[in-house]
C-alpha cells in the first residue's frame, strides 16, 4: 500500500516541479515527511532520487522539444551547484551529529524551506526589479547557494531556484524553470554520489525504489511535455499556488513537531 501511495504522491510532485521547475522535492518531502513512515534521511534520499530522475527526463525531453540552452550559464551554474550539493550533504549529515533527536533535523529543514518558500512566493508575486548580473562568478555563487540548499533540504532544489535564477539575472520565468531543472540535476547528482563515497545506502529500503523511479520518469515525462504547452501566465499561477499549497504542509508539520 505504502509504495502505491509514494507512486501516486511522486507522479504528482515531479509533474508539478517538472512544469514549475520546483523539482517536485518540494512537494515530496513534506508530505512524506506527514506520513511518518521513513525516517528524515530516508524521505531525504528518497526525494533526491526522485527529483534527480525527473530532471534528467525533463531536461531531455525539452531539448528535443527544441530548447536552446546558454552552455556557458549551464557549466557554471552546474559547476557551483555540483560543489553546494556536496557541502549540503555534509551539512545535513552533520546535523545528525550534532543535534539531539531526528526531530530537531526535520524542524531545522521545515524552518528553512518555510523561509526559501516565503521568499520565491514575493520574489514572484511583487516582481521584484531583476539585478542583471552577468559576471562568471555569479553564475557560480548561485549555484553554489542553489545546490546547497537543495541538499540539505532534501527538496531537491524547490521555488528558491527559480526566483534567484529571476532576480539575480532577469530570466523570464519559464526560461528560469528549465535552467532551475539543470541546476537539480547536478546538485542531485553530487548529493547521491557523496552519500554512495560516505555512508552509503544500506541504511535505506531500497526496494521502494521500484515504486519510486517509475513515477519520477512518468512526472518528468508529463511536466515537461505541460510545460512547452502552457503559458508563461499559468506557469506563474502554478508555481506560486504550489508555494502556498506547501508553504501550509510544512507550517503544519512544524507545529506537530512542537
Amino acid at each position: 500500500m505504502i509504495y502505491l501511495v509514494y507512486f501516486f504522491i511522486i507522479i504528482f510532485a515531479n509533474t508539478v516541479g517538472a512544469v514549475s521547475g520546483m523539482g517536485g522535492g518540494v512537494i515530496i518531502k513534506p508530505l512524506l515527511d506527514l506520513m511518518g513512515e521513513h525516517s528524515v534521511a530516508a524521505i531525504s534520499f528518497y526525494s533526491s532520487v526522485a527529483v534527480f530522475t525527473m530532471s534528467i527526463v525533463s531536461t531531455t525531453k525539452q531539448i528535443k522539444q527544441g530548447i536552446s540552452l546558454n552552455l556557458r550559464f549551464v557549466l557554471w551554474l552546474s559547476f557551483g551547484a555540483i560543489v553546494g550539493g556536496m557541502l549540503g550533504n555534509l551539512v545535513f549529515e552533520g546535523l545528525y551529529l550534532l543535534v539531539a533527536s531526528e526531530k530537531q533535523v526535520q524542524l531545522i529543514q521545515i524552518i528553512l524551506t518555510v523561509l526559501t518558500l516565503i521568499f520565491a512566493f514575493c520574489a514572484t508575486k511583487y516582481s521584484w526589479k531583476p539585478l542583471g548580473l552577468s559576471h562568471w562568478f555569479w553564475y557560480l555563487f548561485c549555484g553554489v547557494v542553489l545546490g546547497f540548499l537543495a541538499s540539505l533540504l532534501g527538496i531537491g532544489g524547490g521555488p528558491i531556484n527559480v526566483a534567484l535564477l529571476m532576480l539575480f539575472f532577469g530570466l523570464p520565468i519559464k526560461e528560469a524553470t528549465i535552467y532551475s531543472i539543470c541546476i537539480i540535476f547536478f546538485s542531485q547528482l553530487s548529493k547521491l554520489a557523496t552519500i554512495a563515497l560516505s555512508t552509503g545506502f544500506e541504511r535505506y529500503d531500497l526496494t521502494i525504489l521500484y515504486a519510486i523511479i517509475p513515477a519520477a520518469i512518468l512526472g518528468g515525462f508529463i511536466g515537461a511535455k505541460l510545460s512547452h504547452i502552457l503559458s508563461p501566465e499559468k506557469v506563474t499561477f502554478v508555481f506560486q499556488l504550489v508555494i502556498l499549497v506547501v508553504l501550509a504542509i510544512n507550517i503544519y508539520n512544524g507545529y506537530q513537531i512542537f
